[in-house]
Formats: structure tokens, C-alpha cells, sequence
């Protein structure tokens, strides 16, 4: 007698049932067959150029990032974060706390405003995650509640997330998108995201991806589009094992705006230090300097020239970790006498 783990699910279902269950089961051997990839994920679209700009980094006046470690496994710290001097930003303190395990992530953080937020990933199983992200603020309209889960298959990614969702009268955002692997270096997907500020109105924008990797994984091409005028494409190559550049352009083609962008920029991994450089259309020139003297003592120098306001900011900043965990508890190999 056959179990149900081996039978095929044509034979498992009723006779009525049984074509349709046979015709699915020949689809996802025929797709199995194929071998396509996972895609990744509609978030991670542009994951390489985000970590190869300067956009994610680049800060001005004076930080500070204070670590300590208490346990790796499960991974436990707090961190205490300072920043003052900046030209855009007012002095901030800031306090926060990482614990992590296989399945649970959890990340809390308060500033010295007494705005509280926090993070909370669940996998469920090694392709299905739920992330709850929290912010409560003193300042009205400043309240965040968002509600996500990620589904990755073999060969696709599927997301549904919703912000300030309202159950009595519908309004918030909602987001759902769809990214699945052609062959092995194309995928296709799209993302709808359908907002309703008020229970009168409501909006609804689709935007379609695409995503070309080469069959090594030196280089990825992606491109996005909206029906609002918006279209977005990068590249991003790895050139060696410590060089990697990537270009952006951003077309924006509105009734009441017309505007484009181009970014190129560049990292370089050295032994104890990542450097980054970019430069953009709009005539600013940034640079950052990420030197890092032992494993728990890092020196941060950042700079940015904008040549048509003819301006320029300057950033320095320190990242100190202490640990009471010894060097083999910490993963850490000692070094020789």
C-alpha cells in the first residue's frame, strides 16, 4: 500500500478532481526539471547596489556606536548610538537591543524623545517568515504598525504586507508582489500597492520588474516601472573579489515633474577597510572610509560635495564592541602566541 507522502496527488483527490491534480502534478515536475533558481525577493530587487552606494551610509557631524555582546548563540547585544552636529539632523541618543535565534528575531531600540520601535521575525519554516515592525511616537501620525510575510518557493518569491491596516474601515496600505524565475537568468514579477488614506479614497499603483543575472553571479541588471512615469534601472557588476561597482538611473516623467538621475559608484574591500565613492548627476561627490584597526574597533570617515549648491558636509564617527564572552565563545579564533 502506497503512503501518502509517495502517491501521487492525482490519486488522492476524487475522480473529478483527479485531471486537474494530474495536470499539476506534470506542471511542477516539468518546472522542477528545469532547475530555475530562486529569484530572491522583491525587497532585495536592488540588495547589491543599495550595499554598494553611499545612500544607506553617508552621514555628516560626529557618531558613535557603542556594542556590547552578551551571548552569540542566541545572539544577544545592546547598542548605544550617539550623533550630534549634523546640518540636516538634531543631536540624538539612541538605545537598542538585538536578540536572535534560528527561528525568532527580535529588535527593540528608544531615543532620547522617547519614540519606541520595534522588529519581530518568525520563520515558520525555511521559506516562510511573518514581520511584525512597531513605532510609537509622541508626535501625531507618527504611529507605524507594519504586518508582513515572505513566502519564497524554488523558483519564486511572494510578499503581502499592510501598514496602518484598519479592520473597522479598510484604510491603510497594502502591498503584494510577485517575483518568479523565467530561466536561470531572467525573472519577471510585479508589485501592486493599493493605498486608502480615507474610506472615500483610495488608489491603486502597479509596478512591474525584471531582473537579468549572469549565469556566474558577476553582474545584475535590474529594471522597474510604473505606471505613474517612474522608471528605475541599475547594474552592478563585481569586478574582483574586493571591487564592485554599480550605476543607477532614475527617470521621472510626471505632468508637473520631469527629472533624471544618474548615480555610478564603487567599493573596495581591503583587508581591514571598505571604502566607497560615488558621484551623481546632481553634482554631489561622496566618499566614505570604513577603516577598522582590531576586530572590535572601527573608524568611520565620511565626505560629500555638492559642487552646483556648493556645499559640502564632513562626518566622523567610531563603532567600539566589547564582549565578556572569551574569543572562543565569540567564534573567534585567538591569535598565536
Amino acid at each position: 500500500m502506497l503512503d501518502d507522502a509517495s502517491t501521487p496527488s492525482s490519486l488522492r483527490y476524487s475522480p473529478f478532481a483527479a485531471p486537474f491534480a494530474n495536470a499539476y502534478d506534470r506542471f511542477a515536475l516539468w518546472r522542477k526539471d528545469l532547475g530555475l533558481p530562486s529569484p530572491g525577493t522583491v525587497e532585495n530587487l536592488q540588495k547589491e547596489i543599495k550595499n554598494t552606494h553611499l545612500s544607506n551610509f553617508i552621514f555628516d557631524g560626529g557618531r558613535a556606536d557603542l556594542t556590547k555582546s552578551f551571548s552569540m548563540s542566541p545572539l544577544f547585544q545592546v547598542t548605544h548610538s550617539f550623533a550630534l552636529g549634523s546640518q540636516t539632523q538634531p543631536p540624538s541618543y539612541n538605545f537598542g537591543g538585538i536578540f536572535a535565534s534560528n527561528k525568532v528575531f527580535l529588535q527593540g531600540g528608544v531615543d532620547h524623545d522617547g519614540n519606541v520601535s520595534g522588529r519581530f521575525n518568525y520563520g515558520w519554516t525555511p521559506s516562510a517568515v511573518t514581520k511584525i515592525q512597531t513605532q510609537l511616537s509622541s508626535q501625531v501620525g507618527h504611529n507605524m504598525i507594519h504586518l508582513e510575510h515572505d513566502y519564497q518557493g524554488a523558483d519564486f518569491s511572494l510578499n503581502a504586507k499592510a501598514i496602518n491596516p484598519s479592520p473597522t474601515d479598510g484604510t491603510g496600505i497594502y502591498v503584494g508582489s510577485y517575483l518568479q524565475s523565467l530561466t536561470k537568468n531572467i525573472a519577471l514579477g510585479a508589485e501592486g500597492i493599493f493605498q486608502r488614506p480615507t474610506p472615500t479614497a483610495s488608489e491603486l499603483n502597479v509596478a512591474y520588474l525584471a531582473k537579468f543575472t549572469s549565469t556566474d553571479k558577476s553582474w545584475i541588471a535590474t529594471a522597474q516601472t510604473q505606471g505613474s512615469g517612474v522608471l528605475q534601472a541599475t547594474y552592478w557588476q563585481k569586478l574582483s573579489e574586493k571591487v564592485e561597482v554599480a550605476a543607477d538611473l532614475t527617470l521621472i516623467a510626471l505632468p508637473h515633474r520631469r527629472e533624471a538621475v544618474t548615480t555610478i559608484g564603487a567599493k573596495y574591500d581591503l583587508r581591514l577597510a571598505t571604502f566607497r565613492a560615488q558621484i551623481d548627476s546632481s553634482g554631489k561627490v561622496s566618499a566614505l572610509l570604513e577603516q577598522r584597526f582590531t576586530p572590535t574597533f572601527a573608524f568611520l570617515m565620511a565626505g560629500e560635495i555638492d559642487h552646483f549648491k556648493n556645499a559640502a558636509k564632513v562626518g566622523v564617527g567610531v563603532m567600539i564592541e566589547s564582549s565578556t564572552l572569551t574569543p572562543e565563545e565569540m567564534g573567534m579564533v585567538p591569535p598565536p602566541l
